[in-house]
């Protein structure tokens, strides 16, 4: 099996760039390699964390752009030209169009700090979230790997685990929490089993091989 080809797009620190980065080292996804990191803010220092461990980078800055549609068509072209088998969202706040995820169909996946579908969608992100869910009140929190579609956390759901909500949590004390214990993990796990080709997608759901 060739090794599949991994382009990680950030917009920030990179910690779950970081997670990828130090899976591939350790030998947990043998069969993909992160070729490409690009950031939609040239000051990201998940930049430089790329750059640390020799992988390429882009910068592509909503800014210089006139619209989305723009933006997304210039993403199409260089996820094309980077050959991505694969497109991670790793900390990317930068919304993209349906011409991203019609040229990679089951191909890009995004992780979310909360057990979809509760706390996603629309306004759903960073501290936010974490906010959310501390007053809701909620016991169970944790960290959902998905596949993107069109719809805003609305992809077929990958690899999904939970943390416990603690009496004195902070949202900064639990995103580190869900972070730590769930996102570090989940993201080079999903990342691995596309690799392999152990997942499936039927109507909206995934099935995952094992073995």
């Amino acid at each position: 099996m060739s090794r599949k080809n991994i382009v990680v797009l950030v917009s920030g620190g990179g910690t779950n760039l970081q997670a990828l980065i130090d899976a591939e080292r350790r030998g947990d996804i043998p069969n993909g390699r992160i070729t490409c990191v690009i950031s939609s803010r040239s000051d990201a220092y998940a930049l430089e964390r790329a750059r640390q461990n020799g992988i390429a980078t882009r910068v592509l800055e909503r800014k210089r752009y006139p619209d989305i549609a723009a933006y997304s068509a210039a993403m199409v072209e260089a996820l094309q030209a980077e050959r991505a088998d694969l497109v991670v969202y790793a900390g990317f706040m930068t919304i993209l169009d349906e011409q991203v995820v019609r040229a990679f169909p089951n191909c890009m996946m995004n992780v979310h700090p909360a057990l979809i579908p509760s706390f996603c969608g629309k306004g759903y992100y960073g501290l936010r979230v974490h906010e959310a869910v501390l007053e809701r009140g909620v016991k169970l929190t944790g960290a959902t790997v998905h596949f993107v579609t069109e719809v805003c956390d609305g992809g077929p759901i990958i690899l999904q685990s939970a943390v416990p909500v603690q009496d004195g949590d902070t949202p900064e004390i639990l995103q580190r929490r869900v972070m730590e214990q769930c996102e570090w993990k989940l993201l080079p796990k999903a990342v691995a089993l596309f690799c392999d080709g152990k997942i499936q997608v039927k109507n909206g759901r995934t099935y995952i091989q094992e073995g």
